[in-house]
């Protein structure tokens, strides 16, 4: 799973970025510190592979994964080229889905490039830059499938959703607004437009700020709304000092601050549902690991994300919910209590379900 952090300059991307991936991207007063994108690769936080290692006495425990692209500020006029902005513009098509930070905080020792903190104006300027140069795609998309339809009656389709692509663009609105059916959303997909990646929200705050959010946060939480997406809060200053704790004082200084969770928790959390994901288990003597796949996948796909192999030689897999071996505490007690279960080809994956695949090549 790739995240692309994305922010007008200044708005705190790197410092969040840094201190949940602990990268050490560089972080500094000024527009256009990022210029490269900066990659970081964070575990999924998820107990229950503690849990079932403990169960299973796991030589490792292998946690799946997401990879954060703190990606440069964006400026206006960044779709046609101001402040880099076209390199920027193309980190972003290679990610899945977009963070978007919004600087909801007060410091007059961080300068603001329009000069003042209005989210839904920052928030605006990002969104316009994205459909802009979407537009720019779509219009050249357009004209070629335009001279191609002519000599194919198979593009017509494909012209017309395109045509209604560059309709929701030119009335800046972004694609994912579009209503598609199936086919058209895997055509859109194709496309690899800005606008079409769908958005998670992160309000940065200041610390006195994180619990109780303030009218800024509310101004994004609206607009989010809106767009029926959702809007988080963290605080980065707070994020970079969790950052340097281990997991017992981490686990301390949150409840001092009265957090249930960190914002890096907040995070994946909102992204793992922002993108529909689920994590399916593993366990044996040598590892217990997650694994990620999209909601609604069945079993043999599911048995392909470990192995090709595993997909193609599919002939059945041996499921437990996760909760119901640990109330037995042991496969042997979830066999005799016949609790484990054979489920075929069409049987549709679980978040939490702790999985045997049998298979033969």
């Amino acid at each position: 799973m790739k995240l692309g952090i994305v922010g007008l300059p200044n708005v705190g991307k790197s410092t969040l970025f840094n201190a949940i991936t602990a990268a050490g991207a560089e972080s500094a007063n000024y527009p256009f510190c990022t210029i490269e994108p900066n990659i970081g690769t964070v575990a999924v936080p998820d107990p229950r592979l503690t849990a079932l290692a403990n169960i299973y006495q796991s030589k490792k425990i292998v946690p799946t994964a997401i990879e954060f692209y703190d990606i440069a500020g964006l400026v206006k006029g960044a779709s046609n080229g101001e402040g880099l902005g076209n390199k920027f513009l193309s980190h972003i098509r290679e990610v899945e889905s977009i963070v978007h930070v919004v600087r909801c905080f007060e410091d007059e020792n961080v300068t603001h490039v329009e000069g003042s903190i209005d989210p839904i104006r920052d928030m605006e300027i990002i969104d316009l830059e994205l459909i802009l140069s979407d537009l720019e795609l779509i219009e050249r998309r357009v004209t070629k499938t335009e001279k191609m339809a002519k000599s194919d009656k198979n593009l017509l389709k494909e012209l017309a959703l395109v045509k209604r692509i560059q309709n929701v663009l030119e009335n800046e609105q972004p694609a994912r607004s579009l209503d598609l059916d199936d086919e058209e959303r895997l055509s859109l997909r194709g496309f690899n437009l800005l606008t079409s990646k769908p958005v998670l929200y992160v309000c940065n705050v200041s610390e006195d700020d994180l619990l109780e959010g303030n009218p800024f946060v509310q101004l994004v939480q609206d607009r989010a709304a809106k767009e029926n997406a959702e809007a988080i809060t963290v605080c980065g200053k707070i994020e970079s000092e969790i950052a340097e704790l281990d997991d017992d004082e981490k686990h301390e200084f949150l409840e001092e601050l009265g957090l249930a969770e960190s914002g890096l928790d907040k995070l994946i959390r909102a992204s793992y549902t922002l993108l529909g994901l689920i994590s399916f288990l593993t366990a044996g003597v040598q590892e217990t690991r997650a694994w990620t796949i999209k909601r609604g996948t069945k079993a043999p796909q599911a048995a392909g994300k470990i192995h090709s192999d595993i997909e193609r030689g599919f002939i059945r897999a041996e499921i437990i919910h996760f909760e119901k071996l640990v109330e037995c505490g042991s496969t042997a007690k979830a066999k005799e209590l016949g609790l484990l279960r054979l489920e075929g080809k069409e049987y549709v994956m679980k978040d939490g379900d702790v999985v045997d695949f049998r298979f033969n090549v």
